[in-house]
C-alpha cells in the first residue's frame, strides 16, 4: 500500500471493500498513509480511517501548520498516535493482534537512507511509533527515534515495496497505488530546503535528491510485473481530489468513495487472482 498522505484515503476504501467482501491476505505492507490507514485491515475496522479524517481535518490539533511550529509535526503526533487510537476512535488491538496476517510497516533510516520494515505484530504504544515513523514526512515531522535508530517517511528508501514482499516469499501481490497510470514523479522544489535541515544526514540527502528516479524506476517495474500477470495493480483511475494535506470533508469523502468504487469494479478480479494462486500451489 502506497502512501500519499491524505491521498491514502483511496486506499482505505478499496480495503474496506476487501473487507466487506471477505478478502483476506497472508500479509500486508504499507508505507506511510499506507501504514497509518492500512493497519485498519488487519483490525477489521472498515470505516475508521475516513471517520476520523472526516471528523479531524479542520481540527489544528490533528494537522496544520500551527502543530507544525508549536510541537514540529504538521500532524500532530501526540493527538494522531495516542488521542485518537485511545480516546475519540479507538484502535482494535486485540482484533489486529488475533489476526494472523503479517503487517509491516516501511520507515527510512536517515543515518543510512536505507529503508527498514519492521512487521507490526501488536501495535502497542511502543509499536505505534513505527506507524508514526513510517508516515513522518521530510520537513513536515521530528525525527522519530526508536532502539537508536533515527527515522523518518518510508516514502523516501521504498514508495512502494513490491519487491521486498517478493523477496519474502510472496508470490502473488496485490499493489494498492494512490496515483494513477502514467504518474511520473519530478524532483522536489524543496530540496535547498532539505539540504539545510538535514545537513548532519548526507546520505538522507542523498536519498531524497534520488527519490524521484527510484520512484519512477518502482512504477516502471511494477507496470512491467503487471504486464507478465505476476501481480494485481488497483490504481485511482484519475489524479485524485484531495493534495497531501487536505481540510475539506468533502474531497476526503470524495477520494474515499473512488476508492470503494474501484475496490468494488476489482473484486472478483482480486479472487480470482488469489485463487490461482491456490491452484499452482
Amino acid at each position: 500500500m502506497e502512501g500519499g498522505a491524505l491521498r491514502g484515503i483511496f486506499t482505505a476504501g478499496v480495503i474496506d471493500v476487501f473487507l466487506e467482501n471477505g478478502i483476506e491476505f497472508d500479509g500486508a505492507v504499507g508505507v506511510s498513509a499506507g501504514a497509518a490507514f492500512g493497519c485498519n485491515f488487519k483490525s477489521k475496522q472498515i470505516g475508521r480511517a475516513v471517520r476520523y479524517n472526516i471528523a479531524n481535518c479542520k481540527n489544528p490539533k490533528y494537522c496544520s501548520f500551527r502543530s507544525l511550529l508549536f510541537t514540529g509535526d504538521m500532524f500532530g503526533a501526540k493527538f494522531c498516535y495516542e488521542t485518537i487510537p485511545y480516546e475519540t476512535d479507538i484502535f482494535d488491538w486485540k482484533a489486529y493482534t488475533e489476526n494472523p496476517m503479517e503487517f509491516y510497516a516501511v520507515a527510512t533510516d536517515i543515518e543510512s537512507g536505507k529503508p527498514i520494515y519492521h512487521r507490526c505484530d501488536t501495535l502497542d504504544k511502543e509499536e505505534m511509533h513505527w506507524i508514526r515513523a513510517s508516515a513522518s514526512m521530510p520537513l513536515a515531522s521530528r525525527i522519530v527515534e526508536i532502539d537508536g535508530q533515527k527515522l523518518l517517511d518510508g516514502g523516501i528508501s521504498d514508495s512502494v515495496p513490491l519487491k521486498f514482499f517478493e523477496e519474502q516469499g510472496y508470490n502473488r501481490n496485490v499493489v494498492i497505488l494512490t496515483q494513477p497510470l502514467g504518474y511520473v514523479k519530478n524532483p522536489t522544489s524543496l530540496f535547498k530546503l532539505i539540504k539545510i535541515k538535514y545537513r548532519k544526514y548526507p546520505k538522507l540527502i542523498e536519498a531524497l535528491a534520488e527519490r524521484h528516479n527510484e520512484y519512477n524506476k518502482t512504477t516502471a517495474y511494477i507496470q512491467e510485473q503487471e504486464e507478465k500477470g505476476n501481480i494485481l495493480v488497483i490504481r485511482p483511475p484519475m489524479a485524485l481530489p484531495v493534495g497531501r494535506i487536505e481540510h475539506d470533508p468533502e474531497r476526503i469523502k470524495e477520494t474515499y468513495e473512488i476508492g470503494r468504487k474501484t475496490g468494488l469494479e476489482y473484486i472478483e478480479k482480486v479472487k480470482k487472482f488469489l485463487n490461482k494462486n491456490e491452484v499452482e500451489k
